[in-house]
């Protein structure tokens, strides 16, 4: 998949990976964790993962361990355009022209943040944090574009929104199915996704083997073609 910016992955190319697999039993979300766990324990999909060896080499997660415990989270995807980023402009954490407001660096939650964009999607005590609500910040979309924004642990920060504007874009349309009603022609998101984790009893194992904010993984579920799209990302 190309996307308009390699600096727009802010650094996550490197580790960031999307694959698509194919199923055979009809997804109900009710039982999303028996779904994911039959998922994790597919030798297809054990073998196309990735993780990150002590040795910080990559490897197939299949070397890693036997999975048999997941964490599933459904994520809400009903956004269905870019205006709900508008009010980046309308608060002035991006000025009309499109560049990003500097702001003196100060370290939250161990990311650096140089900038009103990442104080908005990271720092509580904000003047413009309250610009997104917490039903807001839970939206698929709202995830892509704070992943991309947080980078990689070596990131090239963007100056200017559009490129991280237009790679959320891309990689929103990318990982969702979107289809329209015949009779009222409304477009929805037809796909489900789901924030996983993999475990061994209480060991976290996969996307990476300790918590962090940029280490993800979401699975997206198109119960119309019975395709699952994984799209992660590990920190180390």
């Amino acid at each position: 998949m190309q996307y308009p910016s390699k600096r727009s992955l802010g650094g996550l190319e490197d580790r960031m990976k999307i694959a698509t697999f194919t199923y055979n039993r009809h997804f109900q979300s009710y039982l999303k964790d028996s779904f994911v766990k039959d998922f994790f324990q597919s030798p297809v999909v054990n073998s196309t993962l990735q993780v990150v060896s002590s040795s910080g080499q990559q490897c197939p997660l299949s070397l890693a361990a036997d999975i048999n415990r997941v964490l599933v989270e459904e994520v809400p995807c009903s956004v269905l355009n870019m205006e709900f980023f508008d009010r980046l402009y309308s608060a002035g954490v991006v000025r009309q022209s499109g560049s990003i407001v500097k702001c003196l660096d100060e370290v939250c939650s161990d990311f650096l943040i140089s900038d009103e964009l990442r104080k908005v999607l990271l720092d509580e005590e904000s003047d413009n944090y309250a610009i997104f609500n917490e039903v807001d910040r839970e939206e698929f979309l709202f995830r892509v574009l704070k992943h991309l924004v947080l980078g990689g642990p070596v990131n090239q920060y963007e100056d200017e929104i559009q490129p991280y504007l237009d790679t959320t874009k891309q990689l929103y349309k990318d990982l969702l199915t979107v289809v329209k009603d015949p009779n009222t022609q409304a477009i929805s998101i037809a796909s489900t996704a789901l924030k996983v984790q993999a475990k061994v009893d209480e060991h976290l194992v996969f996307p990476g083997q300790l918590e962090h904010e940029q280490s993800f993984c979401y699975l997206t579920v198109d119960n119309f073609k019975r395709h699952v799209k994984a799209w992660y990302h590990i920190w180390c």
